[in-house]
């Protein structure tokens, strides 16, 4: 396999490497067990004094300690951190090239006409390949933050093709090669399903017509193929990546499909997951964040509470974590439409947290906003203050703006077009951050939301009609035809959902809202069994609507969609073979 893309990471580091390997590779992956079980039990600091001192020239020291330099520069965001985390992974990958099989040109030209002899490749060899897979892969992913330009991306593009053969051919030496001892095997065998099942996952929720063409370029992704592997590398409970296939798939089924699609995640897998993880890691903050999540996907917003407030107070050597707490925790009283509780939240991620800024700084005032007739003359200039700033934040990376920053800067000038007024904002943001989803569960919650959407809509209806009253009619009526449908009431949600299109040539600004109510049209099909009709609505959704906010957000929506309706037509049609008609279906080793 060819290394160009990336040598230029680790040529550098390599000459710093001057110190002999005294470590043996089965002493270096008990040490690096024991070190993820003090990281996930919070103890950070015991983590980083077993593996540190052989960072330097142990294979399973230098990515364990790489790794978690990593998590802690993503949660940071501070440039010094993630420069630390750079020349770290650096430093492992530099490692695992000293310990890799060198192959000369004559021999990669070989591999293109017989098979490798993986016999011949030593354990330190095969765990090397492996290992420096896993480094370039956090590599290429640090590098999305650590220098926002096109080159960087075209750089970091690379690395992760480079990774992905790494691990194809990680692949093929699990299948081929005689292995002497089956402990070696299992921590290989552990990493290789979880890269092979991360990769076949994360491509398979991309939009058809990227995934085409990473399918062009030598990618492929399977969803089932992806969760299959994560599976099975999780059931392997003494593989050293056992707890971060967990992670992965809890990941997945709690938080990016949730986020990405109307399907639900296996929740009874995960409440089995959890139950093994927290038995072994009571108080460890991932595992407790996981719990949260999971009390909130089944509708138990106050006990996901509770539990995102033990993983905030959890530790506190990652100040940075509690961060992701609290944005859980606002959200979670937003539904209760509990804007005291949730306010102190949002100001806390306006003052402390760096992710997004203009981000924070509209969703407090949007809360504010939400708490009148209560908010004083000082608060409204809070929100003024906070609507002005939130622009000043924008951040760029490889030259083009957040699609989510985008969205709220327009939402803060309009405020100011409207004469200091915003419809429903946190309403707004509930729906485009598919929070709506929750009320299928929450019947409760869903109707004190309908009684003020009504509410809203009866004012509107009575005031003078300005340049924007298309827009805010259309978004009431999309938040009500979305909340008719979780409440199960088909016909007056579809009513609500054509009437957002028939305003379609007197929305101003928000035409956002025309595409969002074709899918929800298309959701509400799914809901009665009619299929075929969901999807011409979400292929009407895809090629009828263009440049508008959350574009791509939608996109990855429509997809998973998509894919959903395509596996449901399949197993209606034993006969056809979906493996060839369905969005992202080829599979890496397959």
């Amino acid at each position: 396999m060819s290394d160009i893309e990336a040598e230029d990471d680790f040529q550098d580091a390599q000459e710093l490497l001057s110190l002999p390997n005294n470590m043996d590779l089965d002493t270096a992956m008990m040490e690096a067990t024991q070190a993820m079980h003090y990281f996930f039990n919070n103890d950070f600091i015991r983590a980083k004094k077993v593996l540190e001192p052989w960072s330097d020239s142990s294979l399973y020291h230098s990515l364990g300690n790489s790794v978690f330099l990593f998590l802690e520069a993503i949660l940071t965001f501070e440039q010094k951190e993630i420069e630390k985390a750079s020349e770290a992974l650096k430093q492992s990958m530099a490692v695992c090239a000293k310990h890799r099989k060198h192959t000369t040109i004559t021999q990669n030209l070989g591999k293109i006409v017989k098979k490798t002899n993986y016999d011949s490749y030593t354990i330190d060899e095969v765990h090397a390949e492996l290992c420096y897979a896993e480094s370039l892969l956090l590599k290429a992913m640090l590098t999305f933050v650590e220098d926002e330009t096109l080159v960087s991306f075209v750089k970091a593009g690379l690395k992760i093709r480079t990774c992905f053969l790494s691990y194809k051919e990680c692949l093929t030496i699990l299948k081929t090669k005689k292995w002497e001892h089956e402990k070696n095997k299992v921590h290989f065998e552990s990493g290789v399903r979880m890269g092979i099942g991360a990769f076949n996952l994360m491509i398979s929720l991309l939009p058809g017509r990227v995934i085409k063409l990473l399918e062009f370029i030598g990618f492929s992704g399977d969803k089932e193929y992806g969760l299959s592997e994560l599976q099975a590398g999780y059931k392997e409970r003494s593989g050293l990546r056992h707890v971060l296939c967990a992670m992965t798939l809890l990941a997945y089924h709690l938080i990016v499909l949730f986020l990405l699609s109307d399907a639900e995640g296996d929740i009874e897998w995960c409440e089995k997951a959890l139950d093994e993880e927290l038995s072994l890691y009571p108080n460890g903050v991932w595992f407790l964040f996981f719990k949260g999540r999971l009390e909130f996907t089944k509708g138990n917003v106050e006990s996901c509470i509770e539990w995102y407030t033990k993983s905030w107070k959890s530790q506190e050597l990652w100040p940075q974590f509690h961060h992701l707490c609290f944005w859980e925790l606002m959200w979670a009283h937003c539904l209760q439409q509990q804007w005291d509780r949730a306010l102190p939240f949002a100001s806390m991620l306006v003052e402390e947290a760096k992710w997004s800024r203009t981000t924070y700084l509209y969703q407090k005032a949007a809360i504010l906003i939400m708490m009148k007739p209560s908010v004083n003359s000082e608060e409204k200039q809070t929100i003024e203050t906070l609507l002005l700033q939130a622009p000043t934040f924008k951040q760029r990376i490889a030259g083009k703006s957040l699609p989510m920053e985008k969205f709220v800067i327009k939402k803060s000038e309009r405020y100011f077009a409207q004469k200091k007024n915003l419809v429903l904002p946190v309403f707004e943001l509930l729906y485009v951050w598919n929070l709506f989803k929750i009320f299928v569960k929450r019947q409760d919650l869903a109707l004190n939301l309908f009684k003020i959407i009504e509410e809203e809509e009866n004012r509107l209806t009575t005031r003078t009609k300005d340049e924007y009253h298309a827009d805010n009619l259309a978004l009431l009526l999309l938040l009500k035809g979305a909340c008719l449908r979780q409440i199960r009431q088909p016909l007056q949600s579809e009513d609500c959902l054509k009437r957002v299109l028939a305003l379609e040539k007197q929305i101003k600004d928000d035409t956002y809202l025309l595409p969002y109510a074709t899918v929800e049209l298309a959701r509400l099909a799914k809901d009665q069994g009619h299929n075929q009709v969901a999807i011409a609505l979400l292929e009407d959704a895809k090629k009828n609507y263009t440049g508008y906010s959350l574009e791509s957000r939608l996109h990855f929506r429509i997809h998973s969609d998509l894919l959903d309706l395509t596996s449901k037509k399949s197993e209606n049609h034993p006969t056809t073979n979906h493996t060839n008609n369905a969005p992202g279906s080829s599979s890496v080793g397959t």
